[in-house]
């Protein structure tokens, strides 16, 4: 049985402590990060608060025993006071009504010593299926690239949305054109995946782009359509 302190009420939070509850040999309770006078004993403590609270969180319970861990992907672990640190973070877009299937959620892993790095590899194949050895300088790139493939690519939906609503046209025809280039991405790579005006460098028809769009979306299309130019030089 592991036992497992989960400090915050944020996405992340919620979301670890649900799957917890379902996972069998784990004993879980969830604490508020501002309510820590009364936190019980346990294995390992997960705080899973915002990136700029770590710190605070860590530092105010620099009494507490066990392995103490983060979830954030742009945080080095050394941001933890404690002898026995390590980053337990999932990688995924949490969202409070949505609920996470974590036996398709990567699980980016690091620790200080290698008996806690079984500790937290256990803990996360009790709830998912993929874990990764993945140190702090790694996980600060990798959480760019996340950014990039979905902050980044969900704001191009946005985006893309709006100019349908302006136009009175279903954003859902475009749907399987989302699905269509996410498979693609997956199973050829981004760079063979890529189509449209820009890798063809049709001119004339960027330019019939350019005219539909406001002052904004133009930077962005222009800005991306250089970018895919000068990927293919």
């Amino acid at each position: 049985m592991i036992s497992v302190v989960i400090l915050g009420n944020g996405n992340v939070a919620t979301h670890l402590h649900n799957a917890f509850l379902k996972a069998k040999n784990i004993a879980v309770s969830k604490i508020n990060s501002r309510e820590l006078e009364n936190i019980p004993n346990s294995d390992v403590t997960i705080i899973a608060v915002s990136d700029d609270a770590i710190e605070t969180v860590s530092k105010s319970i620099l009494d507490r025993k066990g392995l103490i861990v983060h979830t954030s992907g742009a945080v080095d672990i050394n941001i933890i006071t404690h002898k026995r640190k390590g980053v337990f973070y999932p990688l995924q877009s949490f969202s409070k009504d949505t609920p996470v299937n974590f036996n398709t959620v990567p699980f980016c892993l690091e620790t200080k010593h290698k008996e806690d790095y079984s500790l937290i590899e256990s803990l996360a194949k009790s709830i998912g299926e993929k874990t990764y050895t993945i140190n702090s300088e790694q996980r600060k790139k990798l959480h760019v690239a996340a950014v990039f493939v979905n902050n980044f690519s969900n704001h191009m939906y946005k985006i893309g949305n709006d100019i349908c609503e302006k136009n009175k046209v279903p954003f859902e025809i475009l749907y399987p054109l989302i699905e269509e280039t996410a498979k693609k991405a997956q199973s050829i790579s981004p760079e063979k995946a890529q189509t449209g005006p820009a890798k063809r460098n049709d001119i004339q028809t960027i330019k019939n782009h350019l005219e539909n769009l406001n002052l904004q979306q133009q930077e962005i299309y222009q800005l991306l359509t250089t970018s895919i130019q000068k990927s293919i030089e």
